[in-house]
């Protein structure tokens, strides 16, 4: 029998090409990095050689017992009327009862169909984890040129201040608090400048690649108009789930198998033996050698075993049935809350945008009233702390956004 993998390599196909494709530019570039990953992790590596060997299985199970070949020599020699018997031959085949074979096959088949499932798995995970940490070193990299446009803004306060100190409309303080904000976004900066590469060692990692090599992401992820509907049914279709039913089906063909095993197994043969001649007579026949067809049956009377068996798969399909149910409630409460946290990230996400334009308009009339001749450099520490603090969380949002969106495809897809 040959293993349904149809239905799995379509899902894969799927999941590689809707996965993460939230933004067209950020698609490319980051499917890219997840079929590097999946191509070259040790752990995807070890699952397929596990379903090889499961496929090998589904071969072996084709085994008939060992035939067994018997020889003997009289030591003494039983007489006979035709002859004094000199030595046996025998060769016999034990074969299962009828079906027993196609029921190891179908077994093999079906436990070789879990494995695959877990490749599924397996892929799905490393998948999310690739996202995950690519949006991670995203948020970054984005928060480092936040930092490198802000920097020099201050820079420009600072200038405007040292004018100011001159026509006697502000302090010495007010340049020392400006120069100390620069060396706190510097310090912020140099920081992220550690994360990243903390970041991008594990991101290559995922791929099995040196710890060093360098990654791209996208200079921009904007949040889509819309988010499309979603429902709790999608998660039938989650490897995690399809799994327990395999594992289930797998339970059903050892049931099947150990009830074929419990049949009596059937036996046939051929003794032969050599006869020598009589020399004190001639009989009809003499000195024929003797040619026996043999039939066995081995019969199982004390079938405990079978039957103990029998008790432990239907133990075992209960077992699997609640595991499911345990497993779908943990992936509903995960569905739940990705979709909780994605949409309380465009919430924020707004309301950050909203609050960074009343930061700019107020920024606005600062320098307006430095034209009119009077500034508070107090006030643009304020407003430029606040739009900074506005930003970084805007790009905290997109980074929360599409994770969380990523877990989503991931439960659903």
């Amino acid at each position: 029998m040959k293993i349904n993998k149809k239905t799995y390599v379509v899902q894969g196909v799927f999941l590689l090409l809707s996965l993460f494709t939230f933004h067209s530019a950020s698609a490319q570039d980051l499917q890219s990095y997840i079929q590097e990953a999946q191509e070259n992790n040790p752990e995807i590596q070890s699952f397929e050689l596990r379903h090889k060997i499961a496929e090998e299985k589904v071969k072996e199970a084709k085994w008939l017992p060992n035939t067994e070949v018997s020889a003997g020599y009289f030591l003494s020699e039983p007489e006979t009327r035709v002859g004094a018997q000199r030595a046996k031959i025998g060769v016999k085949q034990m074969l299962p009862w009828f079906g027993t074979i196609s029921a190891r096959e179908n077994y093999a088949t079906s436990m070789a169909e879990t494995e695959y499932v877990e490749i599924t798995i397996a892929k799905r995970k490393l998948a999310l984890s690739v996202a995950e940490t690519y949006y991670k070193l995203y948020e970054i990299r984005t928060k480092q040129e936040v930092l490198k446009e802000n920097i020099p803004l201050l820079e420009t306060y600072e200038r405007l201040a040292l004018t100011s100190i001159e026509v006697g409309k502000a302090s010495a303080v007010d340049v020392l608090r400006l120069q100390i904000r620069q060396n706190e976004l510097a310090q912020e900066k140099e920081v992220l400048t550690q994360q990243a590469i903390g970041i991008q060692a594990a991101f290559n990692k995922l791929l099995n690649r040196d710890y060093d090599v360098s990654v791209e992401t996208v200079s921009s992820l904007p949040l889509p108009k819309e988010d499309i509907m979603l429902s709790f049914n999608a998660l039938s279709l989650n490897p995690e789930l399809l799994k327990y039913d395999k594992l289930y089906t797998s339970v059903t063909q050892s049931e099947l198998l150990n009830q074929r095993e419990s049949a009596p197994t059937i036996g046939f043969g051929v003794d032969y033996l050599a006869v020598s001649k009589r020399t004190d007579m001639n009989p009809f026949e003499n000195g024929k050698d003797i040619l026996m067809p043999m039939l066995s049956v081995s019969i199982p009377i004390f079938n405990n075993k079978y039957k103990s068996v029998s008790r432990q798969n239907e133990l075992r399909q209960q077992e699997i049935t609640t595991q499911k149910e345990q497993r779908l409630n943990v992936l509903e409460s995960a569905f739940a809350k990705a979709i909780s946290q994605r949409n309380q990230a465009r919430i924020k996400f707004n309301t950050q945008a909203k609050n960074l334009k009343q930061a700019k308009d107020a920024e606005e009339i600062l320098i307006k009233n430095y034209e009119t001749g009077s500034i508070n450099f107090n006030d643009v520490l304020d407003i430029q702390e606040l739009q900074l603090k506005f930003q970084m969380n805007q790009i905290e949002s997109v980074q929360t956004y599409y994770v969380q969106q990523s877990i989503i495809n991931y439960l659903i897809k």
